[in-house]
């Protein structure tokens, strides 16, 4: 397709013909695809099969019973295992149960309950009509914004720039206003978008200059080691902290969630030693211990460090292909027409592309109506709210290839479609 300005009203009107005879084609076969969502196919969650077998005992190695209560932050060997795979030391961290994300909620939630360093709880904030803000770097992941509606915490967008958060308007934010508590961060391959942010903006987010003195950054590093194409090294953002002088500025979190099984992995939160003991205390009013089974089976399946990265590497054969196939269809159908931009991530488990304005509601849409289900249009701004209405998120992993393929030509297919209308209405009704 040539560039879209090239084309006279009779030219777009009939092009669009076109595209609409070949969308209601896709129609009549009443198929059912879903790209929603990041979640691992059948075939990645079988190379960790061998995990379900790995209990040949229940003992650690200093005969604590692992099917007994008690070690509340986590058992010594899983930490041990989590900390040299990700650069930090055994005592900051706490493993949990499964989920992350449920890590950062109840973190959050006990910053608005209890408070930290001795500044007020969050909720004082909140109850007095000035709620505290988070700044959100957008696009973003849908559940991060949802953590803070649930709790009353106002989102901030700012831009999320090739190399990580703008941080021109991030300083300026921080440093100016105190009821700014923390900001958001997926640092490596983020979702949507897959930037990785750069040693600058990682020294910068450390060492910058914030009006809330118990501001935080929530350092969701959920694609740590989820290397697609190519290994990219993040700078230590506890060491940079260390050296500005603001060692519990950072909570890290991290998860096998994308490694063995979604549901039934291990996760951990770091963070600086008074954080670390303030999350024990209220943890230890809700649990005695997570599943520490099933933290032991981890240790025994992978042993090191090295076998998760070689396990990530199979990971990343399967999802190689997928990731070429949508940069195919993309660079196919949509390269030069000026009707969408993309990423082409070199990890994590998403595509970001960016229609024209006011065109993606209208695109997912339509996708929906041909039998491709794609995230909402806006998820990936807070509040459901992307002004410019051009954000899409595409999640590759689960279809097989053939259903990545038919959801690719009909996904492309409904950017046209929605674009040429969008340009009709605007440029020749009005």
């Amino acid at each position: 397709m040539t560039p879209i300005n090239n084309y006279t009203q009779e030219e777009l009107t009939k092009e669009l013909q076109k595209a609409k005879e070949e969308y209601a084609s896709y129609q009549r076969q009443n198929l059912n695809l879903n790209l929603t969502r990041g979640k691992p196919s059948p075939s990645q969650l079988d190379l960790s099969n061998d995990l379900l077998k790995e209990m040949d005992g229940y003992l650690l190695e200093d005969g604590t019973d692992a099917r007994n209560y008690g070690i509340l932050d986590g058992i010594p060997e899983c930490k041990r295992l989590f900390a040299q795979l990700l650069g930090l030391k055994e005592e900051a961290l706490i493993i949990g149960g499964n989920s992350s994300l449920n890590l950062m909620f109840d973190t959050l939630s006990s910053l608005c309950l209890f408070g930290t360093g001795g500044e007020k709880p969050w909720i004082y904030y909140f109850l007095n009509g000035t709620p505290v803000k988070f700044l959100c770097p957008v696009p973003g992941y849908d559940r991060h914004f949802t953590c803070c509606e649930e709790l009353g915490i106002e989102m901030i967008p700012v831009p999320l720039l090739d190399d990580g958060p703008d941080m021109e308007q991030v300083k300026k934010l921080v440093k100016a206003d105190p009821l700014i508590k923390g900001i958001w961060c997926v640092p490596l391959h983020s979702n949507p978008s897959g930037v990785c942010y750069s040693d600058e903006v990682v020294s910068m987010l450390a060492s910058m200059e914030t009006a809330a003195p118990d501001f935080r950054i929530f350092w969701d590093n959920a694609y740590g080691v989820h290397h697609v194409y190519e290994e990219v090294s993040l700078k230590n953002i506890f060491e940079e902290c260390q050296v500005a002088g603001y060692p519990e500025r950072v909570y890290y979190f991290f998860s096998t969630s994308k490694i063995t099984f979604p549901g039934a992995g291990v996760a951990l939160v770091a963070s600086g030693p008074s954080n670390i003991a303030e999350l024990k205390k209220h943890m230890s009013a809700q649990t005695i211990g997570h599943d520490k089974v099933n933290q032991l089976r981890h240790v025994k399946y992978f042993k090191t460090p090295e076998n998760i990265r070689l396990h990530m590497g199979e990971l990343a054969k399967q999802l190689r292909p997928k990731f070429d196939l949508v940069e195919t269809w993309l660079d196919r159908e949509l390269r030069g027409t000026g009707l969408a931009d993309w990423t082409s991530p070199k990890g994590g488990y998403f595509v970001s592309v960016n229609t024209l304005p006011h065109c993606a509601r209208r695109t997912v849409q339509l996708a929906k109506e041909a039998g491709v289900v794609l995230t909402k249009a806006g998820a990936t701004y807070p509040y459901g709210k992307d002004e410019a209405d051009s954000n899409i998120r595409i999640a590759p992993s689960y279809p097989n290839l053939d259903e990545l393929e038919t959801a690719m030509k009909i996904f492309t297919l409904c950017v046209k479609i929605a674009g040429m209308e969008n340009i009709l209405e605007t440029k020749y009704n009005h």
